[in-house]
């Protein structure tokens, strides 16, 4: 693949004069784009778009957390590359917009040649589409939980564990990356509490019939299946 090769770009900004650039560029660079104005619109238009090669997400939405939008996207088995947009441009940022799903990360205000090579080599080294756990959908906007007949509400921090866990069905995820993805960078977690909220996102798993639960993998981490 070359910088010049057209991708299929999906663009998620609330500002209506950003998102104009974005489209008007990406467009003149010959890129096919699908926008969105807020998180909702997003998981509507992104979840289920196997096209998509390349993501462009502002962190600060109206409806939701970018960062949250993110990892929904994943756990809902959307695998192509995030590039997170935001004024944010603080070192705990830019690491949480990395645990939760992102792949890399530009600042407002940004020159439109710079995302366009970001894109191009993020859609370069795209990783290979995993299978969804299974019906299990996450609402970024609500922080719910939800099954084709079912849903729960969770906690900001029990959506982030979830996410970071459903974002790799079948995978043991780390303790430490669960961790990182649920609270502030350089927070002092215990495992009891981890495995508190671990407890409490089971329960919920099984009030909505979800076909697959949160298993520990002694001395490692999370898997779901």
């Amino acid at each position: 693949m070359n910088e010049s090769r057209s991708l299929r770009i999906g663009v998620c900004e609330d500002d209506a004069s950003i998102r104009r650039v974005l489209t008007e560029g990406l467009r003149y660079a010959g890129h096919d784009v699908v926008a969105a104005h807020d998180g909702a619109e997003a998981m509507r238009l992104f979840t289920d778009d196997p096209g998509l090669e390349v993501i462009v997400l502002d962190i600060g939405l109206p409806d939701a957390d970018g960062r949250d939008v993110c990892a929904a996207l994943r756990a809902a088995g959307q695998r192509a590359p995030v590039l997170f947009l935001t004024a944010y441009d603080a070192m705990h940022d830019r690491l949480s917009g990395f645990h939760a799903g992102g792949d890399d990360y530009v600042t407002k205000p940004f020159d439109i040649r710079e995302v366009l090579v970001r894109l191009a080599a993020l859609a370069r080294r795209s990783a290979a589409v995993e299978p969804p756990a299974q019906g299990l959908r996450l609402d970024p906007d609500r922080h719910a939980l939800r099954m084709p007949d079912a849903e729960v509400l969770l906690t900001p921090t029990e959506y982030r564990i979830l996410a970071a866990i459903a974002a790799r069905p079948g995978e043991v995820v780390r303790r430490r990356a669960v961790v990182a993805a649920a609270w502030p960078d350089g927070a002092m977690v215990s495992e009891n509490t981890v495995d508190t909220y671990l407890s409490r996102v089971r329960r919920k798993l099984e009030e909505v019939g979800s076909p697959v639960t949160v298993h520990t993998v002694r001395g490692v981490g999370f898997v779901l299946r």
